[in-house]
């Protein structure tokens, strides 16, 4: 065969990248609930900053063991100034942000008639205000890369009455609020919005709970029981997965039916 003949070399192809690894922000990442979720989407292959006011020894050992997947940035959530700090170090370290778990929370339980207003004011900082400025702030960031998703952890006290933690409730149920909005703000940007709505599981939270009242909500709770973190993290990493992309502005209760 002449060279003439010979058949033409197929030019071989470009090797393709690798897409970078999804980043996620936790806040309050670094115990309870919040950790759980992190070290799962760690285990996933997900890049993680955690966003917390003090650093502990899961901080500090995931550091040093995972120091390119993982982040640690001290932040106030009654700090504005300083969440948006925070966002801005999140995305100037990994380039991206592509989930956002709005887990933080604090409970003070006092009748409502003797709540100070500086206990409303911090109640409703942390528990709606902070995730409102870290929302925005990492919603604009998902538009560089043509969507997210944003998961926030609510209570079944905003969904149900109890004594003793009316403002709580009323931030609680605002996020949920915030969530159908946004949803509906946001999902032509590519952004989900869903709200988690934990019922009564082991956490910092129940620790506090007599035996004479863990019995009590087992015995209103149609499944038996107290759930688990475990339980709880795992509704979240459902709504941050591509199994539920065509979930948005929804809220989903993990109670095992006390509200049912």
């Amino acid at each position: 065969m002449s060279a003439a003949e010979a058949p033409a070399e197929t030019p071989a192809e470009a090797p393709q990248e690798a897409a970078p690894a999804r980043v996620a922000v936790v806040t309050g990442g670094s115990r309870g609930l919040g950790r759980i979720v992190v070290e799962r989407l760690l285990d996933r292959g997900w890049r993680v900053a955690v966003l917390s006011r003090t650093s502990n020894d899961f901080v500090a050992e995931t550091t040093e063991s995972a120091p390119d997947a993982f982040f640690w940035q001290p932040a106030d959530l009654n700090e504005p100034h300083a969440l948006r700090a925070a966002v801005r170090a999140v995305v100037r370290r990994f380039g991206r942000i592509d989930l956002l778990v709005n887990n933080a929370g604090v409970l003070h339980q006092e009748l409502f008639l003797t709540t100070s207003p500086k206990q409303v004011d911090t109640l409703i900082a942390t528990n709606l205000v902070a995730p409102i400025i870290l929302t925005q702030g990492c919603a604009r960031a998902m538009t560089q890369n043509g969507g997210g998703t944003i998961v926030n952890v609510s209570s079944i006290n905003a969904i149900r009455g109890h004594r003793g933690v009316a403002v709580y409730s009323a931030a609680k149920a605002g996020l949920d609020g915030l969530s159908r909005s946004l949803a509906r703000e946001l999902g032509p940007l590519g952004i989900r919005v869903n709200s988690i709505v934990p019922g009564f599981f082991d956490s910092d939270m129940t620790t506090q709970v007599t035996d004479t009242n863990r019995e009590r909500i087992q015995g209103r709770t149609p499944l038996g029981r107290l759930g688990t973190a475990q339980e709880v993290a795992d509704a979240v990493l459902y709504l941050a997965s591509e199994e539920s992309s065509f979930i948005t502005g929804q809220t989903i209760v993990v109670d095992g039916g006390i509200t049912c």
